[in-house]
């Protein structure tokens, strides 16, 4: 299984500690870390692949440690709905990446980290929306 990996193992336990950390502090897919360091040793496909492989047991870890969190709220029917869309985009864009190149692909993997970075700085924070049923007569705050 570590066929390959050679005496640099513990760059790749560091690489997936920042990729974790940066994950369960953000909520966002280790891939902005991981991705662009992979690539440069394995290409942007083997990169991708390799953090999508990646991303399940670190993301179940992360969820579960939120649901632990009593100041978190996580609706499992959303979640649950989120992941069937989820695992269909994934097939699909597995198979769009599979028919792109790998420079087109790091290239849009960059704009699209670009535009995404520069609508959190310049968009103003939003309040909590709640668009449950249940708790959408409630008033925020008061549970």
């Amino acid at each position: 299984m570590l066929a390959g990996v050679g005496q640099s193992w513990w760059l790749y336990i560091l690489l997936g500690l920042a990729g974790g950390l940066f994950s369960g502090t953000f909520g966002v897919g280790a891939g902005i870390i991981v991705v662009p360091v992979l690539a440069l040793v394995f290409g942007q496909k083997s990169a991708q692949g390799m953090a999508l492989a990646v991303m399940v047991p670190m993301a179940l870890v992360g969820a579960i440690r939120y649901k632990m969190n009593p100041q978190i709220e996580l609706p499992l029917g959303p979640v649950a709905l989120l992941a069937c869309g989820a695992v269909v985009g994934a097939v699909i864009g597995a198979t769009l990446a599979g028919w792109m190149s790998g420079t087109a692909l790091r290239k849009l993997f960059a704009v699209i980290m670009v535009i995404a970075a520069a609508r959190m700085f310049f968009s103003s924070p939003r309040t909590s929306v709640d668009v449950t049923s249940e708790n959408a007569r409630t008033p925020a705050g008061r549970r």
